[in-house]
């Protein structure tokens, strides 16, 4: 306190008093956050004994990431503490969730091994939007089911209501989900695969058939295939053309095989485990079923 009994402050004897150097102090007076009460005769900023409480409050502020607008703000009483804090709260969420995308971006990238370009990719992928991402899962549900008017109902309105809900906090590994669900399904020889497969389903129904029968025939083959697994049957077991059969009848195992991989190959099933990992579901269920099947048809039509 300068010894002329008006009881103010030099910078230096405010720095002693609050911790703070000097050069801060200076800068926030510049920047007029921390205005001086007047000057001496000789031009050193004074300030008095209430600035020490100011300067305690803007140091506090300024630590918890506020920028000098909003601290000079609060100061002026234009805006409470609360108020900014609010807002600053909402301000972290949105870079938490940022700096958490850009996190699992690089742990995919590093993952993959990729290349510039793919890097660039992976990261466009994995910042579009809700609705753009939905609306790579449209596309290619629109061109899956386009024309095939007489595909089952129970089918088409599944498929029709497959979505994408990538979390706004992803993992990485639901980021490298996605970014790999998002690469098939933008693949023209998996779009045509999946149409082929939606095809066969249309071909295969017969006029006047009770909707829901090919989710019949999947509920059919779990209820056959699971039991002779737990029992050890394998594909190429004898035993195996027992529940072939079943599901199929005397129809010829080739054809039968060219149906079963148009919708349950290792590329479709790939495909189910990406949708439920990035929705945070279960993994889907019986997908060793239908993968038995399949053997067992290869087996029996020589390939």
């Amino acid at each position: 306190m300068i010894e002329d009994g008006t009881g103010l402050l030099t910078i230096g004897e405010l720095a002693r008093a609050t911790g703070l150097p000097v050069r801060t102090i200076r800068y926030w007076s510049d920047e007029g956050v921390l205005v001086p009460v007047t000057r001496s005769a000789g031009g050193y900023r004074l300030y008095g004994a209430g600035d020490v409480a100011r300067l305690e409050l803007i140091r506090t502020l300024r630590e918890l990431g506020l920028g000098l607008q909003d601290v000079c703000g609060v100061l002026a009483g234009e805006r409470t503490v609360a108020q900014v804090a609010a807002t600053h709260v909402a301000a972290l969420d949105a870079r938490i969730r940022s700096l958490g995308v850009t996190r699992a971006v690089l742990s995919t990238v590093a993952r993959r091994g990729s290349t510039a370009e793919e890097t660039t990719l992976v990261n466009k992928l994995a910042r579009l939007s809700a609705a753009e991402r939905q609306r790579i899962m449209e596309e290619f549900v629109a061109e899956t089911l386009h024309g095939l008017d007489t595909v089952d109902p129970d089918v088409r309105e599944r498929i029709r209501r497959t979505a994408v809900h990538l979390a706004e906090d992803p993992t990485p590994e639901e980021v490298d989900a996605w970014v790999e669900l998002a690469e098939m399904l933008q693949d023209p020889e998996f779009r045509a695969q999946m149409r082929r497969a939606v095809e066969f389903n249309a071909a295969g129904r017969r006029p006047g058939e009770p909707r829901g029968r090919s989710l019949w025939f999947a509920r059919r083959l779990v209820d056959l295939v699971a039991p002779a697994r737990e029992r050890g049957v394998e594909p190429t077991a004898p035993e195996a053309e027992e529940v072939l059969r079943e599901l199929f009848g005397d129809a010829d195992r080739a054809e039968a095989l060219e149906r079963m991989t148009a919708g349950f190959d290792e590329r479709v099933a790939r495909y189910r485990e990406l949708l439920a990992v990035v929705n945070r579901q279960p993994a889907p269920p019986h997908a060793e079923d239908f993968a038995w099947v399949v053997a067992a048809l290869r087996v029996r039509a020589g390939r």
